[in-house]
């Protein structure tokens, strides 16, 4: 077995005794495998392992890999520039950094464009570090209002980062995305389903699991390094 495979497989068996520490069904949680700074036969083995979900932060890296494995699921996780949209749109199985009204209404003009229904993630900034990009969550229900009446983007659910530190100290960024998540469906608008809470990445996704995560976004814990 292959030391990605040995990885993953790690990876996999936390999950599910995170979920079985909830009380949840370990398939309701996506493991994506986060491709920053990792080349090409890495993610040849990783696809040859059984992965099908990969995440990318940085859009000439998105649209290359995307390129060159396009049967998997890309999504795209980092920060998103208006302008860089037309190289995402389309391709990303889902748009997880979502970070503004600006940025979602320009996914829809481009989406439009297309032809397609493109999903998308809004992210919160619920630690409130200034160094982290995302609305405040005083924001969300506005923006979905906004997004209620968009015919070429579906928001899925909700995003965050927390802060690095231990991961029981940062439990409670994760409880207050789901808290902000089921307080928005009770009033969210027709279509808005928001089932997908994607935050915990390798330091801390475990506990993410614990609090209600159906993503997580794991790069080091599976590719090493």
């Amino acid at each position: 077995m292959s030391a990605i495979a040995q990885r993953y497989e790690i990876v996999r068996r936390q999950v599910a005794d995170a979920s079985d520490h909830a009380g949840r069904d370990a398939s309701g949680v996506r493991i994506v495998a986060v491709t920053k700074y990792v080349g090409i036969p890495e993610i040849r083995e990783a696809i040859a392992v059984g992965i099908e979900d990969f995440g990318e932060n940085r859009v000439q890296e998105f649209t290359g890999k995307y390129g060159l494995f396009p049967d998997v699921r890309w999504h795209f996780i980092g920060t998103l520039q208006t302008n860089k949209v037309k190289d995402v749109v389309g391709k990303a199985y889902l748009i997880h950094s979502v970070d503004r009204e600006k940025l979602l209404r320009a996914v829809d003009r481009k989406a439009a464009e297309s032809g397609v229904v493109q999903p998308v993630l809004l992210q919160v900034n619920v630690s409130g570090e200034e160094s982290k990009h995302g609305l405040l969550a005083r924001e969300v229900a506005d923006v979905l209002a906004e997004a209620a009446g968009m015919e070429n983007v579906e928001v899925r659910g909700l995003m965050t980062m927390a802060p690095y530190g231990r991961p029981d100290e940062v439990r409670w960024v994760f409880r207050e995305l789901r808290e902000l998540r089921d307080s928005l469906r009770t009033s969210a608008p027709n279509g808005v389903e928001l089932d997908e809470l994607s935050m915990g990445m390798t330091n801390d996704f475990r506990v993410a699991v614990e609090e209600g995560a159906t993503i997580v976004r794991v790069g080091r814990a599976i590719f090493g390094g």
